[in-house]
């Protein structure tokens, strides 16, 4: 006695397909906080720097050493890295927006084939 109904391939497929959506979604997620989290330093330290004097010391991390920098240049440097993780985060929300309404439309037609493939008139 073998299983009473089988799940047709096209839908074996379709439900790895959104296994591996919601895999990629989730990689997207992660990294999109991570970038946030990151781009939150970078405006704290930036915050901290205008408190500066342009005379005052500023060091800034090298490897596992704090060495001695100008305060402009670390400055355009935090400036830059801003910028760079502000367009790096928008194309990561575009990427899960995007993600996140083909999970959803997958999810549709996956339930509309489950209740047409488990329905007892189909």
């Amino acid at each position: 006695m073998g299983e009473e109904t089988q799940i047709p391939q096209q839908l074996q497929e379709q439900l790895q397909r959104l296994q591996q959506l919601q895999q990629t979604l989730e990689t997207v997620v992660a990294q999109r906080q991570q970038l946030e989290l990151e781009s939150m330093e970078v405006n704290r330290a930036l915050s901290e720097l205008e408190k500066v004097s342009e005379e005052g010391l500023v060091y800034k991390s090298v490897g596992s050493l704090l060495v001695r920098a100008d305060k402009k240049k670390v400055v355009d440097e935090l400036t830059e890295r801003r910028e760079l993780l502000t367009t790096r985060i928008t194309v990561l929300q575009r990427q899960q927006t995007r993600a996140d309404e083909r999970l959803k439309e997958l999810q549709k037609t996956i339930q509309e084939r489950l209740r047409t493939t488990t329905s007892p008139l189909g």
